[in-house]
């Protein structure tokens, strides 16, 4: 790409996602009731499992509320950024987002923060936990699902992933074992995410704990494993190639290289978080889908991925890259370059319905990430209304706002240390 077409391609960028042209429906909508209610109480519950998860809520002065999730583990500092923000949020029009999140915050002295042109932690995961509260309330008061509110729905329901591993990828009866137990699995999961092990260094001697480099040993040993799970589980179920910013440049060609012939829907996150034109080398060099986005936040923090095809799938989480609207922009922004998105998504119950709500307004989406879905009481925080995964999937609720009801027993029973029903 030359100067001056890049510079054509950055300017036509920026103007074809300057605005969200389902806004428009929505304002128009929102008309008759705006300056009719104010927001009255911001409040949080903590709940705690394997991770914490950050409940707000946002109140009315007529009692109406919405409820999203915010960042928990390892979000530290998010509730009381939530609180910090309560006395800028009072007396506010729940139904003025827009304005509410671009300007969260704005004149306050008391946060330990920034705005949201600052941190991607933090104040970020709080603005984003209260943005989608505002998107369930503003549903209620105008008695439509969310999904319609931000532009209608693509799909009925939503595929959802889990993280089903087999014990010993390079075991061949492990990798059946596994096969069996994820066919058989209630929720119905077809796709299932996953990353592979390293050498020991006392057996491989090339291996070094302290470089981003894989062996020729772990190398061989990855293309197998893979191909031992593709064998077990078949082609009637998807697999994605988990990674942690782990490697540089060349070893993330070779990952690539050596699980192309399983054809997994993504290879996610191999290179450290921040864009580089290493990202877009890789692209340009492997067969295998890239996927990253998980730790960005906000149109700025996608920009440079999205401009120079630095991956092939968006993978966002709504609680750090600014709740619903803004990751819609960021999703019409991918749509001008082919780009699809998917979802991370480590949240309760809750956040991950809230998640597939909003997939349900997005054209290509591919699957939402969810650590729910196993039976316990992850998956009963919500009063239920039929099924909650349902082979595979999330439906897409023809309830007003997310469709959130909260299952109070469950919830009581499983505050965190010092937490009460909605403190």
């Amino acid at each position: 790409m030359t100067r001056d077409t890049n510079t054509l391609s950055r300017r036509s960028f920026l103007a074809l996602t300057a605005t969200a042209p389902f806004l428009a429906g929505y304002h128009r909508l929102a008309a008759a009731e705006k300056k009719r209610r104010r927001i009255s109480d911001v409040q949080t519950m903590v709940l705690k499992g394997d991770r914490t998860y950050v409940l707000v809520k946002a109140v009315t002065d007529d009692g109406a509320y919405g409820i999203a999730e915010a960042y928990g583990t390892p979000g530290v500092g998010v509730k009381e950024q939530i609180h910090a923000l309560k006395p800028w949020l009072i007396g506010k029009d729940p139904l003025e987002i827009d304005l509410i999140y671009t300007t969260m915050g704005e004149g306050s002295s008391n946060l330990s923060g920034t705005r949201t042109d600052g941190s991607a932690h933090g104040f970020m995961r709080a603005v984003s936990g209260i943005e989608m509260a505002l998107w369930d309330l503003s549903g209620k008061i105008l008695g439509v699902p969310t999904t319609t509110l931000l532009g209608g729905k693509f799909r009925d329901k939503v595929r959802v992933y889990d993280h089903a591993a087999p014990r010993n990828m390079l075991d061949k009866s492990s990798c059946r074992e596994w096969a069996q137990k994820a066919k058989a699995d209630p929720s119905g999961f077809t796709c299932h995410k996953f990353g592979f092990p390293h050498t020991d260094p006392k057996t491989d001697l090339a291996r070094d704990a302290g470089n981003r480099l894989l062996t020729t040993k772990e190398l061989i040993n990855l293309r197998q494993g893979y191909e031992n799970c593709r064998e077990a589980i078949g082609w009637d179920h998807d697999i994605m190639v988990h990674n942690h910013w782990e490697y540089d440049l060349r070893t993330s060609i070779q990952i690539a290289d050596a699980v192309e012939s399983i054809r997994p829907v993504w290879l996610e996150d191999p290179l450290p978080v921040d864009y580089s034109d290493s990202w877009r080398r890789l692209c340009a060099s492997s067969k295998v889908p890239i996927c990253t986005g998980e730790n960005l936040a906000r149109r700025e923090g996608f920009k440079d991925f999205i401009i120079n095809q630095g991956c092939d799938i968006l993978h966002p989480d709504l609680r750090n890259s600014g709740g619903f609207l803004e990751t819609k922009r960021i999703a019409d922004m991918a749509h001008v370059f082919g780009l699809p998105m998917a979802t991370h998504n480590t949240g309760s119950q809750i956040h991950t319905w809230a998640t597939c709500q909003w997939a349900g307004s997005i054209r290509d989406f591919i699957a939402c990430e969810t650590v729910t879905g196993k039976g316990g009481w992850m998956d009963q925080l919500m009063i239920p209304d039929g099924p909650y995964i349902k082979d595979g999937f999330i439906r897409i609720t023809e309830k007003p706002g997310l469709g959130i009801e909260l299952n109070p027993d469950v919830v009581k029973a499983h505050l965190a240390e010092g937490e009460r029903w909605w403190g």
